[in-house]
């Protein structure tokens, strides 16, 4: 029997070992993260202080200080 002489099982059995390659390294980077919770730490880091920092400024208005009837409802709405 003859070999093929042709590079395309050559080049496909490449491309699959680069492609299994990339699989696992990819998996075992995705498996580092959740095993020590990164993406947790970087929420409550990062992320959790800037909302914090940017909804606590934000000015509301003081229901209790409104009067209340009970036939008439509070209008709800914000000045700006």
């Amino acid at each position: 029997m003859k070999k093929c002489s042709c590079s395309f099982g050559k080049k496909l059995g490449k491309f699959l070992l680069k492609f299994c390659g990339i699989f696992v390294a990819l998996n075992a980077v995705i498996f580092v993260i959740f095993f020590f919770d990164l993406d947790g730490k970087l929420l409550f880091n990062v992320v959790e202080p800037f909302l914090k920092k940017h909804y606590d400024n934000m000015e509301r208005r003081d229901v209790l200080k409104e009067p209340y009837d009970l036939n008439k409802f509070p209008v709800y709405k914000y000045d700006d």
